[in-house]
């Protein structure tokens, strides 16, 4: 395995773009995203293998989401926070236009389009990565995604 510091490097961005969908706050998101990593370091030796090394910090980063919501008082609830989003052909393509447009256009999507299309386009993850995350099928997040993709094309269209 991967030196922690490796695997931050390579999978820091990721996590920090997961949960900045969920958490819609930069501070919060950085914060999280430290103690998903701390957690990581901590139970490492829980890690089995039976998922990707990404797949397994997205989901320390959810559990530790789900957790802060719970010890928060005035919250939306969690099955509506639940709904709340590779360098690839479609990630350069998106690279073209004006990105700061582009991500306001993906952060108006609704949930979980939205965090389907951050964790494609910004954590790099495959279809099936996401639908494992996701607790959906490969084939919804390919769907969800492209669903997403022709949106922000008709809504970048616009402008």
């Amino acid at each position: 395995m991967d030196s922690m510091e490796e695997i931050y490097m390579k999978h820091g961005k990721m996590i920090y773009g997961f949960l900045l969908t969920r958490t819609r706050g930069p501070g919060l998101a950085e914060e999280l995203t430290q103690e998903t990593f701390y957690q990581a370091v901590k139970h490492i030796g829980g890690y089995k293998g039976e998922s990707s090394i990404s797949t397994w910090l997205c989901a320390i980063a959810k559990n530790l989401w789900r957790d802060y919501l719970r010890r928060q008082k005035d919250h939306v609830p969690l099955d509506e926070a639940e709904q709340v989003s590779v360098e690839s052909a479609e990630s350069r393509a998106f690279c073209l236009w004006d990105n700061v447009q582009i991500l306001k256009l993906v952060h108006g999507l609704e949930d979980p389009m939205r965090e389907v299309m951050y964790l494609r386009l910004v954590g790099n993850l495959t279809f099936g990565q996401i639908g494992e995350i996701m607790g959906r099928s490969e084939n919804w997040a390919r769907v969800t995604y492209y669903r997403g993709k022709e949106r922000v094309v008709k809504e970048a269209g616009k402008l």
